[in-house]
């Protein structure tokens, strides 16, 4: 019987497998055509005017994507075979125009590694730039290309401080080198602190579930007025593709920095007149503050009496001071300190405390003016 029942569903499957193509289609009617019933076109339903945040939604793009741009980080490389010097891109990301002199800003790690820079405008020309000034610590940077001002309409800018959780968000960038391209979403929580390039945390940043993919990077974070309040700069995902959670640099600290950086080539804040060790180094011998590990010579460190480290009589190296509050607020590393003297001016006195083997002191000091990382 087995044998009988095989040999059945052979021959069937043969049978199957010689058919024709034809006869294992679907068959069709075989009503005439002359007989079938004409075909009526199906009618298309007026929509109506769109709802009224639907068209000031598609205001706000039209009126922004001018201004937002396309960045290409070009490195050069030489041919292995021919050594000729090879323009080839290696990244790419947003922008946005700052004033109608050719600023544009945009993330730091968008241009970070690149020989050349390449900017293409919302009219799809493509103008050479140059890099103006970086802030890693804050991963900002400032580009300039020599475009009619009629060609650079600048974002509008608005402020930070008073943002709240809920308020709509809209964020335009270039994500994969396609054109403009706009997501929207709200705040989904404020005052959150994010790694940087340069090692020195961004606090006050702006987190929203508006999708930023990487091609957004150095996009414009706009509100529902269509003001800036904030650069696109990360997202948090652990596949590196966009899961819900992005963030944004907070407007309030992108004009200073882009001021100075426009102003100076970097950003100028007020310093104590020191060199901190890496914070690495103070978690391994477990302390927590600045350490000081160099004083720079006729700064207000120096005359307030601040050491660094040093060697004894016996040549052995010893640990100088380390700060540890300014004016009474906690500096638990050198990233503090950093962040605390942005909101200072030069001039200003300040009080250091200070603590050396086990004992702490107090002193006054008058802020200077430095650039970069130093404190």
């Amino acid at each position: 019987m087995r044998r009988a029942a095989l040999a059945l569903a052979l021959l069937t499957l043969l049978g199957c497998l010689r058919q024709r193509p034809d006869e294992r289609r679907p068959r069709q009617a075989s009503t005439p055509a002359s007989a079938r019933p004409a075909a009526t076109a199906v009618p298309v339903v007026a929509r109506g005017d769109l709802a009224q945040d639907e068209q000031s939604t598609i205001e706000l793009f039209r009126r922004a994507s001018a201004s937002v741009v396309f960045v290409t980080n070009i490195a050069v490389r030489r041919d292995a075979f021919t050594l000729r010097p090879l323009e080839v891109p290696q990244g790419a990301g947003s922008g946005f125009v700052w004033d109608d002199q050719g600023h544009i800003v945009t993330n730091f790690h968008v241009i970070q590694g690149g020989n050349a820079w390449q900017v293409t405008l919302d009219d799809h020309s493509d103008w050479d730039a140059e890099v103006v000034g970086y802030a890693p610590e804050k991963d900002l940077a400032v580009l300039r290309i020599e475009a009619p001002a009629s060609r650079l309409p600048p974002l509008l800018i608005g402020a930070s401080a008073d943002l709240l959780v809920g308020q709509k968000v809209f964020a335009i960038g270039n994500p994969f080198g396609l054109d403009h391209t706009l997501t929207t979403g709200i705040i989904s929580a404020l005052g959150r602190e994010i790694d940087s390039v340069g090692g020195v945390p961004i606090r006050d940043a702006i987190q929203t579930d508006a999708a930023i993919n990487p091609g957004n990077s150095g996009g414009p974070l706009l509100d529902s007025a269509g003001r800036l309040i904030g650069v696109n700069t990360a997202i948090y995902s652990p596949s590196g593709a966009y899961a819900g959670v992005g963030f944004a640099i907070p407007v309030d600290t992108v004009r200073w920095v882009v001021t100075d950086l426009i102003a100076y080539g970097r950003v100028q804040r007020p310093t104590i007149g020191v060199q901190v060790a890496p914070d690495a180094w103070a978690k391994e011998l477990g302390i927590e503050g600045a350490m000081i590990y160099q004083v720079v010579p006729g700064s207000g460190a120096e005359r307030a009496g601040v050491e660094g480290w040093h060697r004894d009589a016996r040549g052995r190296l010893e640990i100088g001071d380390t700060v540890t509050a300014i004016d009474d607020q906690p500096v638990k590393s050198g990233s503090d300190l950093i962040l605390l003297l942005e909101k200072r001016k030069q001039g200003e006195r300040v009080r250091l405390t200070l603590v050396r083997d086990g004992r702490q002191r107090v002193v006054q000091t008058e802020l200077g003016s430095a650039g970069g990382e130093t404190p």
